[in-house]
């Protein structure tokens, strides 16, 4: 079989080798997945970089990638839980079954001592691979993992959107995008920013209600106040929090999720002026993730797709991913 392999100590794409091995047998409590498609989140580039270091062990090889989706076609002694023909994806985080996040989960497939889905052929314990959508196609179904259903996990939880509900998503990133689709699938009137007005009118063709452009008006976190009356949830996966606490209406929710500060240590005249709550976002477990796949299925959802890469282009879909001008989830399909 072939897969891709980021060499230790590699911190770019030269780093980066496709190379051919013996395809891997399941042992007890494992499945085989072939894999039919993978889908790149900016945490990928962040492994590519060894940015933050913690994500990448100095000294070993790694397959890379977290997402990805494809058939079971082996299934190791001991597993009743999955039959070969079974529509999976990998789950991103280690015995994340349930509740809030532990301490032992990691930080998901394709870092440090787990490889990730950047091959045609992956083993994984049969509790890390969840159902597939059955309404979405290998691609669509390769982009849940992470993006989604962080995006899922910010809109519910402790404060769950309803139809009356006011919902601010910060920058057109994969998180983002779900959670604006997502959010309106649900029935909730969907605010949103962007840098780049060249993205204003695909925002408003998904069913946002209004954009601002955060660049031209640096207080964006006031103007989405003044515009809505103040937002019930924002999703910031940008790190903005000060922002987001100004966009919000007393009592709301600031779900925050990613590794960048956008502005500055947290002001507590804003959280305590609004009894605000930041709520923290670690992906999200199983459970969270059987209840999306539900949605999904229940409510059509379509995952925002830019572009679908051939196997063999990978290095290409890295540079579509690190991208400005991107707007939707890079696919890497295999044969």
């Amino acid at each position: 079989m072939r897969r891709w392999i980021l060499k230790a100590g590699a911190t770019n794409l030269d780093g980066l080798f496709l190379e051919e091995v013996a395809i891997p047998e399941p042992g007890p409590g494992e499945v085989r997945i072939r894999v039919h498609a993978v889908s790149l989140n900016y945490r990928d580039q962040l492994v590519l970089l060894k940015n933050p270091t913690p994500w990448r062990l100095p000294d070993r090889d790694l397959v890379p990638v977290s997402d990805g989706a494809g058939v079971i076609d082996a299934i190791g002694p001991g597993v009743d839980t999955w039959v070969v023909g079974d529509r999976v994806t990998g789950l991103y985080f280690r015995d994340f079954i349930e509740g809030p996040p532990h301490a032992n989960m990691g930080f998901g497939l394709g870092s440090l001592d787990e490889d990730g889905m950047l091959s045609e052929y992956v083993v994984l314990p049969a509790k890390r691979v969840a159902r597939a959508p059955a309404s979405l196609d290998y691609a669509e179904a390769a982009t849940l993992p992470c993006a989604a259903l962080t995006a899922w996990s910010a809109l519910y939880g402790d404060h769950p959107i309803t139809p009356d509900s006011k919902v601010l998503v910060v920058g057109t990133g994969g998180v983002s995008l779900f959670a604006l689709i997502f959010a309106r699938a649900a029935g909730a009137q969907v605010f949103a920013t962007t840098s780049q007005n060249a993205k204003l009118q695909r925002l408003l063709d998904l069913g946002v209600s209004d954009v601002v452009n955060y660049r031209d008006t640096p207080d964006w976190g006031k103007a989405v106040f003044d515009r809505t009356g103040g937002v019930n949830k924002v999703v910031d996966a940008a790190g903005s929090l000060n922002q987001s606490l100004a966009a919000l209406q007393p009592g709301g929710e600031v779900a925050i999720m990613g590794v960048m500060t956008a502005d500055g240590p947290p002001n507590p005249a804003l959280l305590m002026g609004k009894g605000a709550t930041v709520r923290g976002i670690a992906v999200g477990n199983a459970k969270a993730y059987e209840a999306m796949s539900q949605a999904i299925d229940t409510h059509q959802v379509k995952p925002p797709i830019d572009r679908r890469f051939h196997f063999e282009d990978a290095k290409d879909a890295y540079q579509a991913q690190s991208s400005p001008e991107l707007f939707g989830k890079i696919v890497i399909e295999l044969p």
